[in-house]
């Protein structure tokens, strides 16, 4: 683990707890356990990786890592400063630091508003509740310098977003997101939407932003190759639990989790040398339901080295060795 002053983002016990009404009027019968208590930490400047099955948890540990969703449970220190304790006016001011860029980049852009305006929003809420002192003259030209800067044309700036192809809509998305020159940006599935040759000049463009601006990114992806390609580390999400927390290169080498395996032998190689040989770990059953609460390990069912006291007690994230932690009785024994 990194140094104290070193960490940017600091989860804590996370939990997203969703209730499920029977009626309108109706008491709660039951929960969604969309994340189920998710640690982790982010450090200053890099890129930490979070994938997983649709369905783990990955968007809703976004949501409510920005306070869009309020957490049922746990800590998020940004800065040293917990978000999950702050009151309305006090989270504005501190989502200055942490700005968020969305999977659907025409869903997330506000079709009767201009690319220059939409950039500009961001500038204009600060400036209303007084934590920014900028002029029209300065907020207008520094939409145009955003625009440059992700690669769109400041002469697009009175166009709308349906004017727009998806990946220029995406830049538009990420644009808005450093307005406020954040720290952190969490990039929810941010090239999904996109075509394969899009997907790359996006991420090129997020590593060059990173880069001058020294931006701290949590990015989301179900592509395997995407994650490798972007990731300083990379941290493995079933189930609403986050199960194996590694380096990079150091996870794609030797996956300890079970389900980190089975799903990086799923990841297609481009060698078809390499393809012929690898053998492709097939877990049986479905990925069980979020709606109940399991005693032990939740990756049980379908796993296939699975033992009795995985059913009985659920295993904790812990280091095996310097950087890399699993959640798995096959490396640890039961407290």
């Amino acid at each position: 683990m990194s140094d104290r002053h070193e960490v940017l983002l600091d989860v804590r016990g996370l939990k997203m707890h969703f209730p499920v009404k029977t009626g309108l009027f109706s008491g709660t019968r039951g929960y969604i356990y969309a994340v189920d208590g998710v640690d982790f930490q982010v450090k200053k400047g890099e890129t930490l990786g979070l994938v997983g099955e649709s369905g783990c948890g990955k968007s809703t540990t976004a949501r409510a890592i920005a306070q869009l969703y309020r957490p049922t449970a746990g800590e998020v220190f940004l800065n040293h400063k917990d978000l999950t304790k702050l009151r309305a006016a006090e989270l504005i001011e501190a989502r200055k630091n942490m700005q968020m860029v969305f999977q659907d980049p025409y869903a997330s852009l506000n079709p009767r508003m201009t690319a220059g305006d939409i950039i500009a929003e961001p500038l204009r809420i600060f400036k209303k509740n007084g934590l920014l002192v900028a002029s029209k003259e300065e907020i207008d030209d520094r939409v145009e310098q955003l625009m440059e800067k992700v690669g769109l044309s400041r002469f697009f700036k009175n166009r709308y977003p349906h004017e727009f192809s998806g990946g220029q809509r995406q830049r538009i998305g990420i644009a808005r997101s450093l307005a406020l020159n954040p720290q952190l940006i969490l990039c929810d599935e941010p090239v999904s939407a996109l075509d394969v040759s899009i997907q790359s000049q996006i991420l090129n463009l997020f590593k060059d932003l990173q880069e001058e601006f020294g931006l701290t990114y949590l990015f989301i992806a179900h592509d395997l190759s995407v994650i490798k390609y972007i990731s300083n580390r990379v941290a493995v999400m079933y189930l609403g639990l986050i199960v194996e927390i590694a380096d990079a290169n150091d996870l794609y080498k030797n996956p300890l989790h079970p389900y980190t395996e089975a799903l990086l032998s799923a990841a297609p190689i481009p060698d078809p040398k390499i393809e012929a040989k690898r053998q492709r770990i097939i877990l049986t059953g479905d990925v069980p339901s979020p709606d109940k609460q399991r005693p032990g390990c939740n990756f049980y069912d379908r796993c296939p080295k699975r033992m009795d006291v995985c059913k009985k007690v659920r295993p904790s994230l812990k280091e095996t060795e310097p950087g890399h932690q699993v959640s798995c009785f096959l490396y640890h024994k039961p407290e």
